[in-house]
């Protein structure tokens, strides 16, 4: 993703910080679902989860996401959905749900999270070189995805056609957009994001989603 994306500044508070961030987990979920099923995903929305998980030190919260709300576009429909008790794939928002488990799992196992920063770091340099979507980026995200937050009990089991979910390449992307969803996780944790809001705070998170559209 270019850096040269212009910021949008959209409305600067805790709640719409929360919201882009669970836009960010479900726009990971929907991607997964999408390459299960038909082994294509947007590009942009591929390109900005692929970037937020490569930029570790964002120099500001909009950086994170390239800049502009609608990156996460796919993500803040899914959310919308839910937030408005619309009818939602119920696939994507298994995959959701569960990224947001697999985050706490993973917030609560330092030896765990130091693996993944170190990992992060030299997939860095590997994306500098070769550039950010390059398959042997997403090859080394997969990879880190494998041997940290695969290694919980319980887990995400993707659900598609066998013959495209064994085809080339696709475990690694499927991984790394599941590596990207927990980042969004992560992020949305930092900002205060908490299951229970999502059933005692939905008012306030459908208005915040609001300023978005």
């Amino acid at each position: 993703m270019s850096t040269s994306t212009p910021i949008h500044r959209a409305p600067d508070s805790p709640t719409v910080r929360q919201v882009l961030a669970l836009a960010g987990v479900f726009q990971a979920a929907s991607l997964v679902d999408d390459l299960a099923r038909n082994g294509q995903v947007d590009p942009r929305a591929w390109d900005t989860l692929i970037h937020a998980t490569l930029d570790t030190s964002p120099e500001s919260f909009e950086a994170i996401y390239g800049g502009h709300p609608n990156n996460l576009r796919r993500g803040l429909d899914v959310l919308d959905a839910v937030l408005g008790r619309r009818q939602a794939n119920p696939v994507v928002m298994r995959y959701g749900f569960t990224l947001l488990m697999l985050m706490n799992k993973l917030r609560n196992d330092t030896a765990m999270m130091d693996a993944l920063g170190r990992d992060l770091a030299r997939i860095q340099g590997q994306a500098e070189h070769f550039g950010e979507t390059h398959e042997n980026v997403i090859a080394s995200l997969g990879e880190a995805y494998q041997k940290t937050i695969s290694t919980f009990k319980a887990r995400i089991v993707v659900q598609g056609d066998p013959s495209l979910l064994q085809s080339r390449m696709m475990p690694e992307r499927v991984r790394a957009i599941l590596l990207a969803g927990i980042r969004f996780a992560l992020l949305w944790h930092q900002q205060g994001g908490r299951r229970w809001k999502l059933v005692f705070q939905r008012g306030a998170l459908k208005k915040a989603l609001d300023t978005l559209n």
